[in-house]
């Protein structure tokens, strides 16, 4: 069974769509929503499709990473599937049918990502040079130097690799995508699937400009005693 884990926060323009799609999947699945304390209608609207929703209780400010490890803590899959609140993908059960054969075809497989692209209606220029560059980057990084490389719009993770790992590392404002991809590639083998085509809106990039996300991104490469003095925190982008 696969944990769709999505987290969220005041997604109400989104969140709808994306969970059309994943209820398009016929495998035995079940849909989880991590909220971080929506205002608008991102509850509302989920509770048609979710199985589960859970919401934030903490009194500090919520990162991507504890939105994800508390999906996660109520899950009952043999997968998670951490999905990004603004991702879109086609055909589904041909998608997760190629993505579950890869675990089948390999014993020492513990996570598998896709190919990111931004959607055809969003998608610019830069966009679709700067997303082929890192794909076939961390390709190689992931695939021939066994590193472990992943954005985080998609993470298809086992279970119990996931949690002997302690999920994703809190302290880290961002990166924690690829961060959690180089832990489970210690501990057994990643793959970064051309085939498996994810699509995302590329909002950030179209908020806040692509010269300053790669300088974000840059800082979120740092570590967590680093990111708090010059990244800060990672924005909200809606």
């Amino acid at each position: 069974m696969i944990s769709f884990i999505i987290p969220v926060l005041n997604e109400e323009k989104i969140i709808e769509k994306t969970l059309k799609w994943i209820s398009e999947y016929d495998g035995e699945k079940e849909i989880i929503l991590s909220d971080g304390r929506s205002t608008d209608k991102t509850i509302e609207i989920a509770k048609k499709y979710t199985d589960k929703i859970i919401v934030y209780s903490g009194t500090e400010r919520q990162t991507i990473s504890d939105a994800r490890n508390l999906g996660a803590s109520i899950a009952t899959g043999d997968y998670l599937a951490f999905v990004d609140a603004d991702v879109s993908i086609k055909n589904p059960n041909e998608f997760f049918k190629t993505a579950l054969n890869y675990f089948k075809e390999n014993d020492k497989m513990v996570a598998v990502t896709g190919y990111i692209k931004v959607l055809p209606e969003y998608e610019t220029l830069a966009d679709k040079v700067i997303f082929t560059c890192f794909n076939y980057m961390w390709i190689f990084v992931s695939n021939v130097l066994h590193i472990g490389a992943a954005f985080g719009e998609f993470q298809l993770i086992k279970t119990d690799v996931f949690r002997k790992l302690t999920g994703y590392d809190k302290k880290h404002i961002g990166g924690e995508d690829h961060e959690m991809f180089r832990r489970l590639a210690r501990v057994g083998k990643t793959f970064y699937s051309t085939e498996l085509m994810v699509y995302h809106t590329g909002r950030r990039a179209h908020k806040i400009g692509w010269p300053r996300l790669l300088f974000n991104w840059g800082l979120a490469a740092l570590p967590p005693s680093l990111q708090k003095i010059f990244l800060g925190e990672w924005k909200v982008i809606r």
